[in-house]
């Protein structure tokens, strides 16, 4: 019975070893499998710290603008994803927010990054349409205002509900953006 038992024992070890030896050649990868475009900024917790040109040049119009009615604008750790069309989806992006004392969970602004002008203005159309759409429409509660702002090759993208807004300085976002590039109004 002992040389049976061991056996088992042996049977067992060789299996464990076996299962080990796939769990670390599975974690093992290759950079060359990765694929897609540069990303500019997590889009899931907010912005990276090598924003590039075009998109710090959007985050400065965005400081001057938002500074003309004494809002301050800061970088973003929040996960956030707001109703997109597949072009803003698919784009790299860097999440902002602008400082509202009694509403802090609010304020969130998106500067998503395409390859030139041409591109982001076909962005913010495809976008503009999107939200009009049913689907574009149930994702965000009824009485939301969208802003859609093309700048260079970004286009910025806020929306808030005026009626659950707790900070005064609130409204002051949608104006300040509505003077910012190129507008891409949506329908309510």
């Amino acid at each position: 019975m002992t040389g049976r038992l061991g056996s088992v024992r042996r049977f067992g070890l060789v299996g464990l070893v076996v299962v080990a030896a796939l769990v670390l050649a599975g974690c093992v990868t290759s950079e060359a499998t990765v694929s897609g475009p540069p990303i500019v900024a997590n889009p899931s917790t907010g912005p990276d710290l090598s924003v590039t040109p075009g998109v710090g040049l959007t985050r400065g119009e965005l400081v001057r603008v938002l500074g003309e009615k004494n809002l301050v604008l800061s970088d973003s750790q929040t996960a956030l994803r707001p109703a997109e069309a597949p072009l803003l989806a698919a784009a790299p992006r860097a999440v902002y927010q602008v400082v509202l004392p009694k509403d802090p969970t609010k304020g969130y602004i998106v500067v998503y990054e395409f390859p030139d002008q041409a591109s982001a203005a076909a962005a913010a159309t495809q976008e503009q349409a999107y939200l009009a759409t049913g689907p574009g429409r149930v994702q965000r509660p009824q009485g939301t205002v969208s802003i859609i702002r093309g700048v260079g090759n970004t286009v910025v993208f806020y929306d808030w509900l005026p009626g659950a807004a707790e900070d005064p300085a609130a409204p002051g976002i949608q104006a300040a953006l509505e003077t910012l590039g190129v507008g891409y109004p949506v329908a309510s």
